[in-house]
């Protein structure tokens, strides 16, 4: 992972280059990083949900009606995103008691089939060739990148627009090449420089998708419906 600004080690560990030697200035100010970072995600939180808040439920009802016609689930991401790609296609499939399994794959999972296309054509391709390949009309894309440039998704949702699948997009910063991009359907967009705040609300966006859609599934029956599905 790079290094974006106000994430180098000083700015996030600030006690660790204070030079102080007393052991409680040291505690202090540990506990005192720890509420400034706490109180940045709990307000970067609240700003995205009262931004978006219509449009993840707008999403939602989009993935539950997707859901109910057959629709699969692919998430994809690169780095500390693959393994969010991953949380999400989990939290989908294996939900827990008293939710419905939904059908959900991580792209990101098969390191054999993610290395071979790697190698044998290039890093850009990982996940568009995998969507080519499984993706069909009405299945879900979701990708989560924290700086929203990352040229395997961009690819992967120009495939997915091709196939004719709803698209759903995680960026940070200002949204970079995603926010461009014209064709991802649902795009949630967390306005900060920092990667760690960044993951951190794209954590809470998905699971407020996952228990939203959970929650149009379990109250509709999506037969004629104002709808359309």
């Amino acid at each position: 992972m790079s290094e974006r600004p106000g994430d180098s080690m000083e700015s996030l560990y600030p006690f660790l280059y204070s030079g102080a030697t007393d052991l409680e200035a040291v505690l202090a100010s540990v506990r005192a990083s720890t509420v400034e970072k706490a109180n940045e995600i709990v307000a970067l939180r609240r700003a995205v949900l009262e931004r978006d808040g219509d449009r993840l439920a707008a999403c939602a009802w989009a993935m539950a009606g997707a859901f109910s016609r057959g629709a699969r689930l692919f998430a994809f991401g690169n780095g500390g995103s693959s393994t969010d790609a991953q949380d999400v296609a989990a939290l989908f499939l294996h939900p827990g008691a008293g939710a419905r399994p939904l059908p959900a794959f991580a792209l990101t999972a098969d390191v054999a089939v993610v290395t071979a296309l790697a190698n044998d054509i290039g890093f850009e391709v990982v996940f568009a060739r995998q969507i080519a390949a499984s993706g069909r009309p009405g299945d879900i894309a979701f990708g989560l990148s924290t700086s929203g440039n990352s040229r395997n998704l961009i690819a992967a949702f120009r495939e997915a627009d091709r196939r004719g699948m709803v698209t759903v997009g995680l960026a940070g910063y200002d949204g970079g090449q995603m926010a461009e991009l014209g064709t991802i359907d649902h795009l949630f967009v967390v306005p900060s420089t920092s990667v760690h705040r960044i993951q951190e609300a794209q954590t809470t966006v998905y699971h407020a998708l996952w228990e939203l859609t959970q929650d149009a599934l379990a109250g509709s029956t999506y037969a004629g419906t104002s709808r359309g599905w």
